[in-house]
């Protein structure tokens, strides 16, 4: 018997669905609703931030197409600087709604496009109807975590962030020093140390310079004094507590070549909450699969997506070049050695994101099974 097969004749109707489009910015929103194809949307204003007149609009936007109260309703936003607040609010009022990755969204390719709040509310619109009518691959759906989730990301990225601030102050510091012709090692005793500090002709550093000088390094120091309370934070959960994303964290720091930094930045960021079905997924969001240009009879690489999680990215990279150190005899290492190390620059480059993104699928396997990667080493217990 052959499987049937659905069509959509001329008899066929879909249900009636309320279709929103939020474009959202810092002073006002614009709404756009519709129930389907064919149609001018109902554009509405409202400020920011302002849920009981969303709720509103909802609910006269119901009445203006004869929808019934219980009408399904969906609706859809660009992902950016607003969060998952909106999702899980609307999500509350039995609204579907979809986070939608900017970058994802189609575009007009002429080097000069309008572009407007109205027009994108209704190209917004447009795609979100298609998407619910089965077009699954119209543009990429952001993966909501949840309040807890979202929460424990907070403390590595902030220690990211910190540290690249304290790398600023130092960079400050030696370039204002450099600007006189002295170089100084930036340490514990650097500021007593600036009284034995000489110019070119013997004299001393300018009084504002120095006084500039040394504001630079007490922020430094404070900057340096809030990334030892967080790693000190970070060690005690990893001490003391019995959450499942800190037993991963556990798992990874058991292999060789991965620290706490990495192996924090692995499971909060990526392993512990993205539910990953299959290998490709695991690359693809990593932002280390390859993308290939063809039309016609041109075809070409273009390199890696980095469409992906960026900070996931430079870790995989750093990770892998740890890798060949640390586990040299692993069948990972054995295989870029064969394949790349006797190659050009070029080659070891391109090499390398091979290795990452095949490291950080063994790594998301060894998690799933408790199996370590083939061929690698332990650290003792």
């Amino acid at each position: 018997m052959k499987p049937e097969t659905s069509h959509i004749g001329k008899d066929t109707t879909f249900p009636p669905n309320l279709y929103i489009a939020i474009e959202l910015s810092n002073e006002a929103w614009k709404l756009g609703f519709s129930i389907g194809f064919g149609q001018q949307p109902r554009l509405r204003n409202l400020a920011s931030r302002d849920l009981a007149e969303l709720v509103k609009e909802i609910r006269l936007a119901k009445e203006r197409f004869g929808l019934l109260e219980n009408t399904p309703v969906y609706s859809c936003y660009e992902a950016g600087r607003d969060g998952f607040w909106l999702h899980r609010f609307l999500k509350t009022k039995g609204v579907t709604n979809l986070v939608v990755d900017s970058a994802s969204i189609e575009v007009n390719r002429r080097k000069r496009r309008a572009k407007t709040d109205r027009m994108d509310v209704g190209k917004l619109l447009t795609m979100l109807i298609r998407y619910q009518q089965g077009e699954k691959k119209v543009w990429s759906i952001v993966h909501v975590p949840t309040p807890e989730e979202e929460d424990q990301r907070q403390l590595h990225r902030e220690l990211m962030s910190i540290r690249a601030e304290r790398t600023h102050h130092i960079n400050r510091i030696k370039g204002l020093l450099a600007s006189q012709g002295v170089a100084l090692s930036i340490k514990k005793d650097f500021l007593s140390s600036l009284d034995g500090v000489r110019l070119w002709d013997g004299s001393k550093l300018p009084t504002d310079l120095r006084a500039t000088i040394e504001r630079e390094y007490e922020r430094c120091q404070l900057v340096k004094l809030q990334i030892d309370q967080l790693e000190r934070c970070r060690e005690e959960a990893l001490l003391t507590s019995m959450a499942p994303a800190v037993e991963q964290v556990r798992k990874l720091l058991r292999i060789r070549g991965i620290g706490m930094n990495a192996a924090w930045v692995y499971v909060m960021e990526f392993f512990s909450w993205r539910g990953f079905r299959n290998r490709r997924e695991v690359g693809s969001l990593a932002g280390l699969t390859p993308t290939l240009y063809q039309s016609g009879e041109s075809a070409r690489e273009q390199g890696i997506s980095k469409a992906g999680n960026r900070r996931i990215r430079t870790m995989a990279i750093e990770i892998a070049w740890c890798r060949l150190r640390y586990q040299p005899e692993s069948q990972l290492s054995r295989w870029y050695q064969e394949r790349f190390a006797q190659g050009g620059n070029r080659a070891r480059r391109i090499g390398i994101v091979a290795l990452a993104r095949k490291l950080l699928v063994e790594l998301w396997k060894y998690l799933q099974t408790d199996i370590p990667p083939q061929g690698a080493r332990l650290k003792p217990i």
